[in-house]
């Protein structure tokens, strides 16, 4: 069939189950319909062609039908049809899926409709995003006749799914039934993906120049490291040099999303230029789209090939089957080589790390259990006898966020030298002589299993001890203190309520974010008072080189210059990432806060058990990560009140104790101002003076 000159519209199928999801009704339901409005005015639309033994429904008849006939629960069915039918039958998305994707892709990229173009126009601009074929040329110019209908279809999904990147994800989240069958084999679970890009990230701490990220598969480690690097930090995407359909596919994914990134920079190869001094980590999945391998042998070769590729400042983490990475390997010919693959990788000391991961993180195969490598730069000045590797079992736990931070924390440290591993309180790990792997027979994670803490419950006595050492405290501090603290303590037998993450809580809606302005220097003043000014409140007033409130802006100014700004309200927690870091409530409000801090606010209708000094506090006790991932402990609704109102008492004699400590240094000051000048002198009284 020859490619058409203009445009031939082409009507949307769908099949009696789609027209059931569209209508958000049951299956039955639709077969009701068909046969009692046979006789009626409106009878449903008729079948216009059987696929296999589907038979396929005009989308535009049905949703006239049921707008006219008032069925189906799904006042949006029109809008809505484009995620449930398609132009060549149900498996459109299937036999099409890279096309439709490229064409998602252009359509990102040119951000204009693509029905309204002929196919030299759709190529031209194909040609112009993508000159060297990278990722989507072919793939349009492969279509031929199908490529007008196709972009056409493309618009509809776009419309359907409110964006093209939104779109684009929607039928990658099909890939049971749309994708290449490699990809729901090698689908992994989110706290999976999250949980190799977190380390990734971590590994690449440090760098001096934006951190180099590879990942040959369909892009899924590359969309996290990015969503983990946020807003603030800079990196390097690299999607592969690999000329296949998974790279290419990758290719188009990050196009798709990076752009929205300006700290993101994404490339073709896996070693880019002009980046020296970059820490370069490499993400790797046996079997995945882009490598699907499954035979033992090359699957560790593969391996040992990244391990060989690596700099000395490289890294890079591995997921594959734990059958092939802790296990033991059946003595048969094949696996006896691959053991000797395995024992030559572990014999590098490259491999700083191996975790057993828990079962279900495939989602196509959820028995089979997964493991984890992470290789690092080898020890050379230790000796080979005395060389360490990093073992942990969480085989019977889940990825729950808790887990999955401890766990990264320990395998930043394995990275790390003999006295930074011996610094570091490892949670799920242990180190082991790695000449114990090479001799074991058995599993290479069994020292973990057998020497791994377990986490005992606290004791029936521990609640109580911190009731008294808390009571003890506040009585102390009463007798000391120019007024007493009002409130009292007793026991409670309401359960802890479990902490959640900043992303979570900004998910649900119990927490807000807002950044920070970028005020020019010129604008802010030094020791201003009064209402025509407002406080102006930046990183360095959170780490204590500033006292808040000494750096000031007009109020008119602030107003003229920056029209878009806003202020804190009170319970405001102030926030800064990085070494210098660090938070603080503001009490007040009408504050500027200064970028790069930022603002957290607690919602007053829906805390969800969070408490403005809570937060500040678990801010500022935080080990080093991306902030999004923070935990924050959180309070019972019936106890909520208490803390807050006891914490704002603390506060308060804290602030007392602040001014009073801040008036004394100036008495001291001025004692030896006056004394060594000659203004006056000490008169010492014998009424307080001891001699002894």
């Amino acid at each position: 069939m020859s490619a058409p000159t203009q445009k031939q519209p082409q009507a949307l199928q769908i099949t009696l189950s789609d027209i059931a999801q569209l209508a958000q009704v049951q299956r039955p339901v639709v077969s009701m319909w068909r046969s009692r409005s046979k006789k009626s005015g409106t009878p449903f639309p008729p079948a216009v062609a059987v696929y296999g033994r589907q038979e396929l429904f005009d989308a535009t008849a049905v949703t006239g039908w049921l707008a006219e006939t008032g069925r189906g629960n799904n006042p949006h069915a029109a809008d809505d049809a484009a995620a449930f039918a398609a132009p060549f039958g149900p498996d459109t998305r299937r036999t099409y899926f890279a096309g439709l994707t490229a064409l998602l892709a252009l359509r990102c990229l040119t951000d204009r409709p693509l029905a309204p173009l002929d196919v030299d126009d759709l190529l031209d601009f194909a040609d112009e995003l993508d000159p060297d074929d990278e990722f989507l040329f072919s793939e349009l110019e492969g279509l031929a006749g199908h490529l007008l209908p196709l972009a056409a279809y493309a618009d509809l999904l776009t419309e359907a799914a409110y964006t093209a990147a939104a779109a684009f994800e929607q039928i990658l989240a099909d890939k049971f039934s749309t994708g290449p069958a490699v990809h729901a084999r090698t689908m992994l679970s989110p706290e999976t993906v999250e949980l190799l890009a977190s380390t990734a990230v971590e590994l690449a701490a440090g760098s001096v120049n934006a951190p180099v990220f590879t990942d040959d598969g369909g892009g899924d480690f590359l969309l996290s490291v990015a969503d983990t690097l946020g807003e603030s930090g800079d990196g390097v995407l690299c999607v592969g040099t690999r000329s296949n359909d998974a790279a290419r596919l990758a290719r188009r994914r990050m196009q798709v999303h990076g752009r929205a990134n300006p700290n993101l920079d994404i490339v073709n190869t896996s070693s880019p230029n002009g980046n020296p001094g970059a820490h370069s980590v490499r993400i790797a999945q046996f079997p995945s789209p882009a490598a699907p391998l499954t035979d033992p042998v090359q699957v560790l070769t593969a391996i040992d090939e990244i391990a060989l590729g690596m700099g000395p400042g490289d890294s890079a983490v591995v997921l594959a089957p734990a059958a092939l990475l802790t296990d033991p390997l059946h003595r048969t010919t094949h696996n006896r080589e691959a053991e000797a693959v395995r024992s030559d990788v572990l014999r590098s000391d490259r491999v700083r790390a191996i975790v057993r991961l828990p079962d279900k993180l495939l989602a196509a195969m959820p028995r089979q259990a997964q493991a984890l490598w992470v290789l690092g730069a080898a020890h050379k000045d230790i000796n080979i006898a005395e060389r360490w590797t990093m073992v942990a079992d969480l085989s019977a736990m889940e990825l729950t966020t808790d887990v999955r931070q401890d766990l990264v924390g320990d395998l930043a440290a394995s990275m790390g030298s003999r006295d930074d591993v011996r610094a570091h309180s490892f949670r799920f790990s242990r180190l082991v002589p790695t000449r114990t792997l090479l001799a074991s027979s058995g599993a290479l994670t069994a020292a973990a299993v057998e020497g791994q803490p377990r986490r005992a419950a606290a004791p029936q006595g521990a609640a109580a001890a911190k009731l008294v050492l808390a009571e003890g405290l506040v009585g102390e501090l009463s007798n000391e203190l120019p007024r007493r603290l009002s409130f009292k303590l007793a026991a409670a037998g309401n359960a802890a309520v479990a902490p959640l993450t900043v992303g979570e809580a900004l998910k649900n809606g119990s927490l807000g974010y807002l950044p920070g302005h970028r005020i020019a220097a010129e604008h802010l003043e030094l020791d201003q008072t009064g209402e025509s000014h407002l406080r102006v409140i930046g990183v360095e007033e959170l780490r204590g080189a500033r006292s808040p409130g000494s750096r000031r802006i007009r109020q008119l100014l602030f107003a003229g210059e920056y029209p878009n700004g806003r202020l804190t309200e009170p319970g405001d927690v102030i926030f800064a990432t990085g070494a210098e870091g660090g938070a603080m409530v503001d009490g007040e409000g009408a504050a500027v806060v200064l970028y790069p801090a930022r603002i957290l606010r607690v919602n007053r209708k829906n805390p969800g058990g969070l408490l403005p000094q809570v937060l500040a506090r678990d801010i500022r006790g935080v080990p080093p990560g991306h902030w999004r991932k923070w935990l924050l402990r959180r309070a019972a609704p019936e106890v909520r009140g208490g803390l807050q109102s006891a914490l704002g008492e603390v506060a308060a004699e804290r602030q007392r104790l602040a001014v009073r400590l801040q008036r004394l240094e100036e008495l001291a000051d001025g004692l030896v101002d006056g004394v060594v000048q000659g203004s006056f002198e000490v008169v010492e009284s014998a009424m307080t003076t001891e001699r002894l």
